[in-house]
């Protein structure tokens, strides 16, 4: 019988490449590599995160106000599934997937679901920076340079400057350290406008 790996890589991790240049493959190895880091501190089941991190933004196929409830929906309907996993354990690699959104009002209701959103924040300020722009180009084509500015600095400022939405629940993560030094260039407007044009022009060319 084929192994949940197997699956995975051949059959889950493929769609990814349809979705925006910021949510391709690297975007769902980087989560499920980052999470297996974070369950070493953690009494949690290693396949259940795997699946988990695997899954979690395949709701992109309908869009992305919903995405992570519908990541949800495609695990609970994944027969394939139940070769590894009995109902329970598949509810609670659902449940993962839906609270991994960082705007989320409510904290994740599993230490699975905190490690997910947690791996997902990935704050490597140049890869964050990199991708808001990736995320404008996808969705607002029809925005010009200075329109795309305004679009990054309102989005930057809201979910990662002081008071913004985005949480972080894994105290073990090297996130809080690199949130700061994040919040430190958005703060410095011309060091993140010469970062954004880059990436504009590489994103262009």
């Amino acid at each position: 019988m084929q192994t949940l790996k197997e699956y995975i890589e051949s059959e889950i991790i493929p769609r990814y490449d349809n979705f925006d240049g910021a949510h391709r493959r690297d975007h769902v190895r980087s989560v499920i590599g980052q999470s297996q880091e974070l369950s070493r501190y953690y009494d949690v089941n290693p396949e259940i995160l795997y699946a988990a991190a695997a899954y979690h933004d395949l709701g992109l196929c309908e869009g992305r106000e919903k995405h992570h409830l519908v990541s949800g929906r495609i695990i609970r309907e994944d027969k394939t599934l139940l070769n590894w996993f009995n109902v329970e354990e598949i509810e609670v690699i659902a449940e993962a997937a839906e609270d991994h959104r960082a705007s989320n009002e409510t904290p994740p209701r599993s230490i699975y679901g905190k490690i997910i959103a947690e791996s997902d924040r990935l704050i490597d300020p140049e890869t964050v920076i990199r991708r808001t722009v990736q995320y404008g180009f996808a969705h607002y084509p029809q925005m010009n340079r200075e329109q795309m500015w305004e679009r990054t600095l309102t989005h930057l400022k809201k979910k990662y400057g002081y008071g913004g939405y985005l949480k972080l629940w894994i105290p073990e993560s090297s996130n809080s350290c690199r949130l700061e030094e994040l919040r430190k260039i958005i703060a410095d407007e011309k060091r993140l406008r010469s970062m954004f044009d880059r990436f504009y022009d590489e994103e262009q060319s």
